[in-house]
């Protein structure tokens, strides 16, 4: 008898998990978060998760607490007699800290990877980690997916002429390239300066804008600094429109402002992380359907490579 299916969601996520299991014909299980007064709280099941194939869904944005829910959940599924775990995490914390780029610093995303095995988990599902080698940080499973497969379809509806796809910064050329490439465009390059974390210095252009139609791809908009500051330096030197798409929607401190009152036509991200606020120039994409088809093709141990785009 095959183990039965089943999807729960982090208290981050309970509106993207619902559109996950309503798109794989499922409904999200019965699970409840107590929380004590000193901060700390206690998850637990609230229906029998024995034997089954459970799938939780949790963005771990703000990293902290969300990180420590899907930890607990995970626990519970394990010492539950689940048959087996998939932690989903549409946005992945901490991955901005995958190396040692200065002295006596964590590996933040190798610490996290060690404390998901620890908790017991059997496979991870995300999407756009912040850079690729954090896949080798688990001795499980880890299948990656890409926010290209609605963001792509996305830019190709809007029939842009002269379309040229930019980097914010030379870490991103591999991803702008292959945007670039899928969708016939010129590529540009935005140089920058960091004068210290999340503060930009100077910034300039490698490649044509001029009279172009100018898309902006990244992995996540934090602060907005650095995508705002390309956008005006782009309309500076003759871009005819400035648009902007990225996964995740991290927008934290100034970043709502900044995009209201910078260059910016519009910025697309996928729902990985819920919007906080509304903004007349930010557009958020599902991105349950890819998430609903791969965990079915998991479960029925079937290949996930055909709902990739790139």
């Amino acid at each position: 008898m095959k183990a039965p299916i089943k999807i729960f969601a982090g208290s981050n996520s309970e509106h993207l998990a619902a559109k996950i299991a309503e798109a794989a014909g499922l409904s999200v299980g019965e699970s409840s978060i107590i929380r004590f007064s000193d901060g700390e709280f206690e998850t637990a099941y609230e229906e029998t998760v024995r034997g089954a194939h459970v799938f939780i869904v949790q963005s771990t944005y703000p990293p902290a607490d969300n990180l420590m829910e899907l930890l607990l959940m995970i626990d519970a599924a394990k010492r539950a007699s689940a048959y087996k775990v998939c932690a989903v995490i549409p946005y992945f914390g901490f991955a901005r800290q995958d190396r040692k780029d200065r002295p006596r610093v964590a590996i933040g995303a190798k610490l996290v990877a060690n404390l998901l095995m620890a908790a017991g988990v059997d496979r991870v599902m995300t999407m756009d980690l912040h850079a690729d080698q954090i896949q080798g940080f688990f001795d499980v499973p880890v299948d990656h997916l890409y926010g290209s497969s609605v963001l792509l379809p996305y830019v190709e509806e809007l029939k842009l002429d002269n379309l040229v796809v930019a980097s914010p910064d030379m870490g991103g050329s591999k991803r702008a390239h292959a945007y670039a490439k899928y969708l016939h465009a010129d590529m540009a390059i935005c140089h920058k300066r960091r004068e210290k974390a999340n503060v930009v210095g100077e910034m300039t252009a490698i490649g044509e804008v001029d009279g172009k139609n100018v898309v902006i791809v990244d992995d996540m908009i934090d602060t907005a600094g650095t995508i705002t500051k390309a956008a005006d330096m782009l309309k500076e030197k003759g871009a005819k429109s400035v648009r902007a798409i990225a996964s995740h929607a991290v927008l934290s401190g100034p970043a709502y402002e900044r995009i209201e009152n910078s260059s910016l036509e519009e910025v697309i991200f996928t729902n990985s992380i819920p919007l906080k606020e509304e903004s007349s120039k930010i557009k958020s994409l599902s991105i349950a359907d890819i998430f609903a088809k791969t965990i079915l093709n998991v479960y029925n141990c079937e290949s996930i490579s055909s709902n990739f785009i790139l």
